[in-house]
């Protein structure tokens, strides 16, 4: 007679495993027929898948801390669209594969908006990255020396959302903004992107070194796309004034 122990660990369901004499002991309590007791099993056993799924999301999506919509500050913004921020996070645009674009001065929370959009998505268990803009470039250009190219630009066209962040934080040259369109170009209507940036578009020559690698950009990311613009002073500098006035 085979052990069933064993077996449930044999077909990897730990869960059940762990559980099912505790199971039995509660469906004889409740007077649970077999089939009763087999979907007490079952929802442990997908319980258990989920939370492990979402986790596994949450590590590969590398977010460098943990930010929620729920510790963003709507009342410091001058101007700021909290409905149309909130219906984000319904997930829509993953589906329609439609681009998030956060627009706003340094230190307006642009980055907290992303990730918590980026956490949301995990907690749905929708494969996501975050990375900057610049650490895409310098990934890529690193690569191509060690022959890894094609794998590395795969990794940024698998997840259904990549988060980049912070674009226009530092100048690229001519290769540089040549690799990241070509991510914007690969992903264009294939898969989300949530881009942040301190600049607005007509300023985004600067970025990419000239108008036409701007324009294009522009054109592919803006094409299906809900653009959120952030206008106030920065959050981080309200904390260093305080300070100060703690201080006197």
């Amino acid at each position: 007679m085979s052990n069933l122990k064993e077996d449930l660990e044999y077909l990897q369901l730990y869960s059940i495993c762990k559980a099912y004499q505790d199971k039995a002991k509660e469906a004889e309590e409740k007077n649970l027929s077999y089939t009763g007791y087999l979907e007490l099993l079952i929802q442990e056993e997908v319980t258990d898948r989920i939370q492990r799924s979402i986790k596994k999301r949450i590590t590969q999506a590398k977010f460098p801390i943990i930010k929620t919509i729920d510790t963003f500050n709507f009342d410091w913004p001058k101007s700021i669209n909290r409905k149309k921020i909130l219906q984000l996070f319904e997930m829509n645009f993953v589906e329609e594969k439609k681009n998030i674009l956060i627009l706003a001065p340094p230190g307006m929370g642009k980055t907290h908006l992303a990730i918590s959009l980026g956490y949301a998505a995990c907690q749905k268990r929708l494969s996501t990255l975050f990375i900057s803009a610049i650490d895409i470039v310098n990934n890529l250009y690193a690569s191509i020396s060690d022959f890894t190219f094609i794998r590395k630009m795969r990794s940024y066209l698998r997840p259904k959302i990549l988060i980049i962040d912070e674009l226009g934080y530092l100048p690229l040259d001519k290769k540089g903004s040549d690799l990241l369109f070509q991510i914007i170009d690969k992903r264009y209507e294939k898969g989300s992107i949530i881009l942040t940036s301190n600049l607005a578009f007509k300023d985004w020559g600067k970025i990419f070194g000239n108008n036409t690698t701007a324009t294009a950009a522009i054109d592919r990311l803006v094409h299906h796309c809900e653009v959120i613009t952030i206008q106030g002073d920065s959050y981080r500098l309200k904390d260093k004034k305080n300070k100060k006035l703690l201080q006197v």
